[in-house]
């Protein structure tokens, strides 16, 4: 991997922890979807089960640590502790852009997690740009037997490419690419945005090609325009990047779109993700798991304790908000008829 990559890398993840990267008027939606209190739910809390399976893995959450990075210096650390938090609380666990592990071996132990997660499901990333430029089958089986990976997972992240310096933004005829990958790589593979979200027409394209599952990664959350603004010395660039501030679908409509048209495959619901009670709403109104990233990424930097305290939290106020409505596990939380969206 070439130092550029890795100073990239290193940067956005400083700039995910200390810069404004999220958008100025877009939200998630969150605050659109609430739930009906149910004041006699009529169960023990001691009984609401957050376990869910996920592509055939039996998981105690239906969490997932979104993919965030690999390939920097700091990013081994980080990924250590996701690591070892995972396995102890049954999280799932999707590594950055592992593109960076086959152009160099340097970095590779920052992508090399099973010996600290050996029952968590993996999910390796790769932009799925990168199908055309070079990469095929065969890298993306190195990449799989590389990290051990479980499942791949294909970003799409057009505009992030555009703004970013030496971005690759040859999108064209990559659903083919998609289709003959799903077709011969013996791992699941899955498709996911970087936080402009996914409707439900892409979504049918998607799943009519063979894909296992899809993570919305709706707008709300961080903007990689933003962080590529910030990373670029390009004055027009820039310039044209402030204007897709506000850009994206929102994770709360991304959901709701892609299920509306695909009901036969899980759906992660990522892209600005906070608390467990974000992670109950999207639940209730079509997902299947949920997916953090930044709000979890400032823990990841300083202890396994401090994250394990955080997701602790996170699955309690998810096991809240069943409580209060009436729902023993996560099967009945799809079902619940008391959601709202306004």
């Amino acid at each position: 991997m070439s130092d550029s990559i890795n100073k990239r890398k290193a940067e956005h993840i400083e700039l995910c922890l200390t810069d404004q990267v999220t958008g100025k008027a877009i939200t998630t939606g969150m605050e659109s979807v609430r739930f009906v209190h149910n004041a006699l739910p009529e169960i023990d809390f001691n009984d609401v089960s957050l376990s869910q399976s996920f592509l055939g893995f039996e998981r105690k959450t239906p969490f997932l640590i979104s993919s965030m990075t690999g390939g920097a210096e700091l990013a081994e650390t980080i990924n250590k502790n996701l690591a070892i938090a995972a396995e102890e609380r049954g999280w799932t666990f999707a590594l950055g852009s592992t593109r960076a592990l086959v152009e160099n071996k340097e970095y590779r132990p920052s992508f090399q997690i099973r010996e600290y997660a050996p029952t968590v499901p993996i999910i390796a990333n790769l932009g799925a740009v990168q199908l055309n430029y070079g990469f095929g089958v065969d890298k993306c089986q190195q990449i799989k037997e590389i990290t051990d990976a479980d499942v791949l997972v294909l970003h799409l992240n057009a505009i992030q490419e555009v703004i970013q310096t030496g971005g690759d933004t040859n999108f064209s005829n990559l659903l083919g690419k998609i289709e003959t990958l799903v077709k011969k790589l013996d791992i699941p593979v899955g498709i996911k945005e970087v936080g402009w979200g996914i409707d439900g027409t892409v979504a049918n394209q998607l799943r009519d090609v063979g894909v296992s599952f899809i993570d919305v990664a709706g707008a709300g959350g961080t903007s990689w325009s933003q962080v590529e603004k910030l990373r670029s010395q390009d004055k027009i660039k820039k310039e044209a990047a402030e204007a897709f501030v506000d850009w994206g679908i929102p994770t709360v409509e991304s959901i709701v779109s892609v299920r509306d048209h695909v009901s036969d495959i899980p759906i992660i619901a990522s892209g600005g993700m906070k608390t467990g009670l974000d992670a109950a709403k999207a639940i209730a109104i079509g997902a299947d798991m949920v997916g953090f990233a930044r709000s979890i990424l400032r823990e990841s930097t300083e202890s396994v304790d401090k994250l394990l305290d955080l997701m602790e939290t996170r699955e309690l106020e998810l096991q809240m908000a069943m409580f209060a409505l009436g729902v023993r596990d996560i099967n009945e939380l799809k079902q619940t008829n008391r959601v709202i969206i306004s």
